[in-house]
């Protein structure tokens, strides 16, 4: 069984300990702050002892959800696929929540199992599920940047 005590403290050595959550589907589960006010969180889930979850969730700003919509539907879907095929290459796991597919939410997770549990596996993967997240918010504002007449391949055309 991974021993909530080291996580903790590792997490508290790397300055990403912001604090503990009450979780009934939990062994533990800490909120961690990494880079500065990007909060993710690292589970133990009561059901599988030998394994820890990072994860973040992100909600698209609701100005960008509207101006998302007015995109041509095909559009839309190119942009999910773009950050479907984007996260897989980087071998994390995700749940992309797209109602008439407009981008509103995302889920960005991994896994480490107690074999393979070290400080150096742990910082290492909590900055992988953010440089997912990051990948996926950069996508967003490019495409949104882009948004100018004088582009010709602006999605919003």
């Amino acid at each position: 069984m991974i021993n909530r005590e080291i996580i903790q403290k590792w997490l508290i050595e790397e300055g990403m300990y912001k604090n503990e959550v009450g979780d009934e589907n939990a062994n533990f589960h800490f909120i961690v702050n990494y880079p500065e006010n990007h909060m993710m969180d690292v589970i133990q889930p009561k059901n599988k002892p030998d394994m820890i979850v990072i994860g973040c969730a992100s909600e698209i700003e609701q100005s960008q959800f509207n101006l998302l919509g007015t995109a041509p539907s095909e559009k839309r879907l190119e942009m999910i696929w773009d950050i479907r095929l984007s996260l897989n290459e980087l071998l994390l796991d995700f749940e992309l929540e797209h109602p008439n597919d407009v981008l509103k939410r995302f889920v960005i997770t991994d896994e480490i199992y107690e074999d393979g549990l070290t400080k150096h596996n742990l910082i290492k993967t909590i900055k992988k599920v953010f440089k997912g997240k990051l990948q996926c918010l950069w996508k967003l504002d490019y495409k949104f940047t882009k948004n100018n007449p004088s582009n010709p391949d602006n999605m919003f055309k």
